[in-house]
């Protein structure tokens, strides 16, 4: 049987179960949640959503929102259910079994989240088994990735990603011919350090410049969390 543990999210506001080994959630699911800006009762697609670490962050956040959680892979949609239930979220908080390659609903949300996964096949070191098909790109690489994550936003839809800063200049190569009012978000270690992470969100239906934030330093120098990244991870603040 599979090792998993329950763990808090948002100072306890949140608890989520996950697999004691392989991919677990942490500060990029946190952080994107804190980042979704969405309308009034809006619906929001968490695209990858995996054990729902992200989805239940924004419900916990925005407690006016209706949520979808879409995943291929079925123990992580399992301990996402779990989840689900444990948080008292199941009237707000929808999950579908389903592969990006196979389409999405079209223009059915108002907003888009997604952490899609960022080793290209080939590139760099593979991760150990339980992690690759988290991180690895497989039948859907990162272009077809976002087209079927705009495809499913409705007219004047949000996207937002997070993804590694590295690949930034793919990103924005892949969704400027089609979104506008791009808003970069970088997640910086320590300050004075490189960015390894970066927050992107972009509108369908809007052609205003793109804004690049100051971003977030997330530790002090002797490690600890920044007060400004403590507001996100503990406290539920957001970015938007």
């Amino acid at each position: 049987m599979s090792v998993t543990t329950t763990d808090d999210f948002l100072g306890g506001r949140i608890r989520l179960l996950q697999p004691a080994d392989g991919y677990r959630a942490g500060l990029d699911a946190v952080f994107l949640a804190a980042f979704v800006d969405a309308p009034t009762g809006g619906r929001v697609l968490d695209l990858g959503c995996g054990t729902g670490a992200a989805a239940l962050c924004l419900a916990a956040r925005r407690p006016d929102l209706h949520l979808t959680g879409l995943d291929a892979d079925p123990r992580a949609l399992g301990l996402a259910r779990q989840s689900v239930a444990l948080n008292g979220l199941d009237g707000r908080v929808a999950l579908v079994g389903a592969r990006v390659e196979d389409g999405l609903p079209r223009q059915a949300f108002d907003a888009v989240m997604t952490n899609p996964p960022y080793l290209v096949p080939g590139q760099g070191t593979r991760p150990a088994d339980s992690r690759a098909a988290a991180h690895m790109e497989g039948g859907a690489d990162l272009g077809l990735w976002l087209d079927e994550a705009i495809k499913a936003l409705r007219p004047k839809g949000r996207l937002h990603i997070v993804h590694r800063a590295d690949r930034l200049p793919e990103i924005l190569r892949l969704i400027e011919p089609r979104l506008g009012a791009i808003v970069i978000h970088p997640l910086w270690p320590r300050a004075g350090e490189a960015a390894r992470r970066v927050l992107v969100a972009a509108s369908l239906d809007r052609r205003s410049p793109a804004v690049l934030h100051p971003g977030t330093v997330l530790h002090e120098a002797d490690g600890g969390f920044t007060p400004a990244a403590q507001a996100v991870l503990r406290d539920g603040a957001g970015l938007s």
